[in-house]
């Protein structure tokens, strides 16, 4: 649910994108267990998933798909969501989008990862590791790194930090989760304050990466280093 949206509402990446990854990651762990091999098959799923959204939809960020964000007015919502009947065409692209991504999962994770870099393999993992979930959550994650399948959107590690925020909340007695939950507002704010009010991979490294090995380089150089740091604190 705070992944909708695109991240808290910010209008980055669908938040079908985001669930769609999470299951790819929850396939690859099922199939590899632990570890890099399981997240760089997460990594190249996500990727074939964000093409997919993108070949059906034409675009991949919310904002550009319903011209509204957290910022909107409620008039503005309002509007968007129940006067043009915006509810209703999410509703379609969430039922055209989940058999092609079922469809992409299998065929991505059927395919034997070629090359496997060491670990850590993904950003968002790693930030799944420090915050101290299972081994199945981390490479659920995984496929997040780079701002999902490395296509350089929305940061994917800060994406992880509010995914597992929301769990721990549900843990500890929260009845629902929504775009108002302080843990995940908290870790938008320090991650803001790291990167200067930026969201996107491609902006915050000034690149998009060339490929898996790629990404897990730069990551093992110590590459968004303080980013994965302050997004990871509880």
């Amino acid at each position: 649910m705070p992944l909708a949206g695109g991240i808290l509402q910010r209008g980055y990446q669908c938040g079908m994108m985001w669930g769609a990854t999470l299951a790819a990651g929850a396939r690859a762990y099922r199939l590899f267990g632990p570890g890099p091999r399981a997240e760089t098959a997460a990594i190249a799923a996500a990727q074939r998933l964000v093409e997919s959204f993108r070949t059906l939809n034409g675009k991949i960020n919310c904002l550009e798909i319903t011209g509204i964000d957290h910022s909107s007015s409620p008039w503005q919502m309002t509007t968007y969501f129940l006067l043009k009947g915006g509810t209703i065409g999410c509703f379609r692209m969430a039922a055209r989008y989940a058999p092609a991504a079922y469809g992409e999962i299998n065929s991505a994770l059927a395919e034997i990862p070629g090359e496997v870099p060491p670990a850590p393999a993904s950003c968002s993992a790693a930030v799944a590791q420090k915050m101290g979930v299972s081994d199945l959550h981390t490479v659920m994650a995984a496929g997040l790194a780079g701002g999902i399948g490395l296509s350089g959107g929305g940061c994917g590690a800060l994406g992880a930090a509010v995914w597992i925020t929301g769990m721990n909340s549900l843990r500890e007695g929260a009845g629902k989760l929504d775009f108002r939950n302080p843990g995940a507002i908290a870790a938008v704010d320090r991650f803001t304050q790291c990167t200067g009010h930026e969201f996107e991979c491609s902006k915050i490294v000034g690149r998009k990466f060339e490929d898996i090995g790629d990404h897990a380089g730069y990551i093992r150089d110590g590459g968004c280093s303080k980013i994965i740091e302050t997004v990871s604190l509880l």
